[in-house]
C-alpha cells in the first residue's frame, strides 16, 4: 500500500468517530505495524491534520475537520454503490474485499445529506456463495499476469474437452460470465462459460504480446465494436 493510500485510510478510519482509537487498532486495520502509525500520525499532524491523541492512548480526529469534497453529485454516487455491490456480489473474494474497502472511502467524502439519501437507495444486490467466485480469482490474475490456463470444459451439447488458452479477458453478461481466450486447441478466439468449466489449472508459461490475440483486437475487429471501456 502506498504511503498516500495509507494516509487516506487513516483520517478515514478516525473520521466521525467519538472515541479514540488505539496506535495497534490503527495498525491492525491497516495491516502495518504500530511504528509505522505512529510515523504516519505525526506526519498528517506536521501536514495540518488536526488529531488529538497520543501512542499508547489513543488518537482522535477534532470535531469539525472534513476531508475536501470530490464533489460527487447523487446519481453519481448511486452509480458508484450499484456498481461497486455487484463487485462486491460477482467477483472474486479478493476483488470484494477491495471494493468495500472502496466503499468505505466514498462514503467517507459524502455530505450528512447525501449520507441519508443512500440509506434509502433501492439496490440491493445478494452475496450468495457460488464456487465461480473462485474460477473468477484465478482467471483474473491469469488476464492480469498474462499466464496460460488449461482447463477441463463441458460446452453445451455436453462434450468434454482439454484446452490450454491465453486467458485475454472476462466479460459479465448479467446471469453469467465468460472468459474470451484465444485457444491453442482450435487456434482461435473462443469464449468459455465458467459455469461449464470443470477444472482450471494456471501454468507456469506466459503468453507473449500479439497484435492480433487480445481483448481490445477482438471487440474491435472481430465482433465489430468499440472499445469503449479502454482507458483514454
Amino acid at each position: 500500500m502506498r504511503k498516500s493510500e495509507r494516509l487516506f485510510q487513516l483520517v478515514t478510519l478516525l473520521q466521525g468517530r467519538r472515541t479514540v482509537m488505539t496506535g495497534q487498532a490503527l495498525a491492525d486495520a491497516l495491516g502495518v505495524a504500530v511504528r509505522t502509525v505512529y510515523r504516519d500520525i505525526q506526519a498528517l499532524i506536521l501536514s495540518g491534520v488536526p488529531i488529538d491523541g497520543e501512542a499508547g492512548v489513543g488518537y482522535r480526529l477534532r470535531k469539525g475537520f472534513d476531508l475536501p469534497p470530490l464533489m460527487f453529485e447523487m446519481d453519481e454516487v448511486t452509480a458508484l454503490l450499484a456498481g461497486n455491490r455487484m463487485v462486491q456480489a460477482w467477483t472474486d473474494p479478493e476483488l470484494a474485499e477491495a471494493a468495500r474497502r472502496a466503499e468505505a472511502k466514498i462514503l467517507a467524502v459524502l455530505t450528512p445529506a447525501m449520507l441519508n439519501e443512500i440509506s434509502r437507495l433501492p439496490y440491493r444486490v445478494p452475496i450468495y456463495s457460488n464456487p465461480e467466485r473462485e474460477t473468477h480469482g484465478l482467471l483474473r490474475k491469469a488476464c492480469e499476469l498474462r499466464l496460460k490456463v488449461k482447463i477441463a470444459y463441458r460446452d453445451m451439447k455436453e462434450q468434454e474437452s482439454e484446452r490450454t488458452l491465453w486467458p485475454l479477458g472476462m466479460v459479465g453478461w448479467g446471469d453469467h460470465w465468460t472468459l474470451l481466450a484465444w485457444c491453442e486447441l482450435r487456434d482461435e478466439y473462443r469464449n468459455f462459460r465458467f459455469d461449464r468449466i470443470q477444472h482450471i489449472e494456471c501454468l507456469p508459461e506466459h503468453f507473449p504480446h500479439h497484435p492480433e490475440r487480445n481483448l481490445e483486437h477482438y471487440l474491435t475487429k472481430i465482433v465489430g465494436v468499440e472499445d469503449a471501456q479502454k482507458p483514454a
